[in-house]
């Protein structure tokens, strides 16, 4: 069985918020995931991890099918879920929960992008809450992290907005787009969000 079969077979997993609709992707997304990627080529890639001397991730529709069915293991084992954002039926980036860790560590990591002609209207952390309630009430899980580069302004807005918890910075933490990048992480656990819960619903999920 190809991987554009498998990708369109199993149902997706979707998450609601207040704008915006979350959906893993399939097949069927290429068209607009890729005139996304293409148009905002620049304000994407240059904070995109990359080692020294490898080429930019492929966006063919061999390609995307393979990242698909990827994506749909990862969600089988419990290991990661990717979701693009819709919004009236447009898509507008993606936002994921990967590198999820259980045992004693419990732990997930959040990454997103954006349109950047969406940049700056909520969208982003709107996504992302409704990730944290996809990752603490129905994961279970205890932790989860968003390192962002220090100059990545509009990203770190979307942490300033939901008020996470800084935990400092890790120097050379990841390679991006061919250098090793110093990272600010943040956080939030269980506890946080049992604490902040109804607020954030409220502020970014729940109807006006």
């Amino acid at each position: 069985m190809s991987a554009a079969m498998r990708s369109t077979q199993v149902p997706p997993l979707e998450l609601s918020g207040r704008r915006i609709k979350l959906r893993t992707l399939a097949d069927y997304d290429y068209a607009a995931w890729v005139e996304v990627r293409r148009r905002c080529h620049d304000w994407l890639v240059p904070w995109e991890p990359r080692p020294q001397g490898a080429p930019p991730a492929p966006e063919d529709a061999a390609s995307f099918s393979t990242r698909c069915a990827m994506r749909e293991r990862e969600r089988q084992m419990g290991t990661g879920y990717g979701f693009g954002i819709f919004a009236g039926g447009h898509f507008l980036g993606e936002v994921t929960l990967s590198s999820i860790q259980r045992g004693p560590f419990q732990n997930g990591f959040v990454g997103y992008w954006v349109d950047r002609d969406y940049a700056g209207q909520g969208i982003v952390p709107e996504a992302v809450v409704a990730v944290l309630r996809f990752a603490f009430d129905t994961l279970a899980l205890h932790r989860i992290e968003i390192s962002i580069i220090p100059r990545n302004h509009a990203s770190r807005r979307v942490v300033e907005k939901l008020g996470l918890r800084s935990e400092g910075v890790a120097e050379r933490f990841l390679e991006i787009n061919e250098r090793w990048e110093d990272h600010m992480r943040f956080a939030i656990t269980a506890e946080e969000w049992a604490e902040r819960r109804g607020e954030l619903i409220r502020a970014w999920l729940a109807p006006l």
